[in-house]
C-alpha cells in the first residue's frame, strides 16, 4: 500500500468514524427531541439516520476496496472522529445548529482534505463518492439553515 492510499484511507477511516458519531447522535435527537415541531422533526432525523446508515456501510466497503481496513470498534471511532458526541439535553435550537455544524465540518473535511488525497492517490471512484457525500451534506446545510430562519 502507497503512502498516498494509506493516507486516503486514514482520512476515509476519519469519515466512517464521524458518520458512526452522527448515526448516533441523529437517534438522540430522533428519540429525544420535544415540543411543537417534534412531529416533523422527528421524522427528518429518521431520514438522516437511515442515510447515515448507508453512507456507514458505503465508506466501510470502499475502504476495503482500496485495500484498506475499516474501523469497526466504537472506541476507535470516537477515538479517529473530528465530530463531538451529542450533548445531554439539548434543546430545539441547539441541535439544529450542533447538525448544521457537523455537516458543514463533514464538508469542509471533504474539500479540504479529501479531494487533496483522492487526487495523490489517483482514485476516481473515492473522489466520486465525496462529491456525492459533499452535495448531500450541502443540502442538509441548506435546509437546516432555512429552518433555523423561520420564526418560531
Amino acid at each position: 500500500m502507497s503512502d498516498d492510499n494509506k493516507h486516503l484511507i486514514n482520512f476515509m477511516n476519519q469519515e466512517l468514524s464521524n458518520f458512526n458519531v452522527m448515526y448516533v447522535k441523529l437517534h438522540r435527537y430522533h428519540w429525544f427531541i420535544q415540543g411543537q415541531h417534534f412531529f416533523v422533526l422527528h421524522k427528518f432525523f429518521e431520514e438522516l439516520y437511515k442515510e447515515m446508515a448507508q453512507d456507514i456501510d458505503n465508506m466501510a466497503e470502499r475502504i476495503l476496496a482500496v485495500g484498506g481496513k475499516p474501523l469497526a470498534v466504537m472506541s476507535k471511532y470516537l477515538e479517529q472522529a473530528t465530530l463531538v458526541e451529542a450533548n445531554a439535553d439539548d434543546e430545539e435550537e441547539e441541535v439544529i445548529q450542533q447538525l448544521h455544524e457537523d455537516y458543514d465540518q463533514m464538508v469542509r473535511e471533504i474539500r479540504e482534505e479529501g479531494y487533496k488525497l483522492t487526487d495523490q492517490a489517483n482514485d476516481e471512484p473515492t473522489h466520486d463518492m465525496l462529491v456525492e457525500l459533499q452535495g448531500r451534506f450541502e443540502q442538509h446545510i441548506w435546509m437546516l439553515s432555512s429552518y433555523m430562519e423561520q420564526p418560531r
